[in-house]
């Protein structure tokens, strides 16, 4: 048995970025379920998942149905303690924990003035005083869990945690709308614009699921800030390097080319993501760079 989960649109569901960070970054398998934001009601499209009524969800193999994200983050890391969800150390556990509360509490006029959208850059966007408000008390809390825990690396608490994957949404919508922040709140959304599980996210967010007007600004738009991706397109035509796709391990019947190579794909989906971002893809790269 497994789990599944339910999300919505790549592009734009901020809190289903969340719940499958939770997944994605932590090695745990699931099933998905995508719900469609432009297909109407959100729990008439996942029956499956009832009482839950938004994304994300989840059903756990013994049929428990979570349907609030920082409980799927708790639940998920009491049945995966090796995971490595929360910190170990106690105090960076407390700090990743209040941090991950704050989030899902907090924060409502950055949230609501600018949604989530994995498809623009937005040039020119004035943020409000209460946005501005919001994006000063990321500086602090921020600073605070990485002075607190003295973390090796770039994450808030130590190593990737659940609390890094909740502010993983503001991280994009502060790349996305050009929002000033402070050298140390910058490097760290800096680091989750390179981190691989969030390019997976982003590259299925440019090439799957309808354009939804009411995400978009009338700002011009600029070149996303993050890593520039290597340069791959579709090909109708070609000897691929591999026989079987890298994600499914079905025979390949969709083509992209890189590098003067040509390497295939089990389906239109999984070669499109993989042309919007190679690097991001560890069963892909292992392919090309071998």
């Amino acid at each position: 048995m497994t789990y599944y989960l339910a999300i919505g649109d790549y592009a734009y569901s901020s809190w289903s970025l969340r719940g499958w960070l939770f997944f994605e970054a932590f090695g745990i398998d699931r099933n998905t379920h995508r719900v469609d934001f432009k297909k109407g009601g959100v729990p008439e499209q996942m029956p499956q998942f009832a009482p839950a009524k938004t994304v994300p969800a989840i059903r756990t193999p013994d049929e428990a149905i979570i349907g609030e994200t920082l409980a799927i983050a708790e639940e998920l890391a009491s049945r995966h303690p090796d995971a490595g969800l929360w910190p170990t150390d106690t105090k960076a556990r407390a700090t990743a924990r209040a941090l991950a509360a704050e989030m899902a509490s907090g924060f409502t006029s950055l949230r609501g003035d600018c949604p989530m959208n994995m498809r623009k850059a937005y040039l020119g966007f004035e943020p409000s005083e209460a946005v501005q408000k919001d994006l000063r008390r990321l500086e602090t809390i921020w600073d605070h869990a990485r002075t607190a825990c003295t973390p090796s690396g770039p994450w808030l608490c130590g190593d990737y945690s659940a609390a890094d994957a909740m502010y993983a949404p503001v991280a994009a919508r502060i790349a996305g709308y050009g929002l000033q922040v402070s050298p140390s709140a910058q490097a760290y959304v800096d680091a989750h614009l390179n981190h691989d599980a969030f390019r997976r996210w982003r590259a299925m967010g440019l090439v799957h699921g309808e354009t939804l007007d009411r995400y978009y600004k009338p700002n011009d738009t600029g070149d996303w800030p993050g890593p520039a991706p290597l340069a791959a397109h579709a090909v109708d035509s070609g000897k691929p390097e591999n026989d079987i796709c890298p994600y499914s391990g079905d025979p390949v019947t969709d083509l992209l080319e890189l590098g003067g190579k040509v390497y295939g794909f089990c389906n239109p989906f999984c070669r499109d993501k993989t042309v919007a971002d190679p690097a991001a893809w560890p069963a892909f790269m292992d392919i090309y760079q071998g």
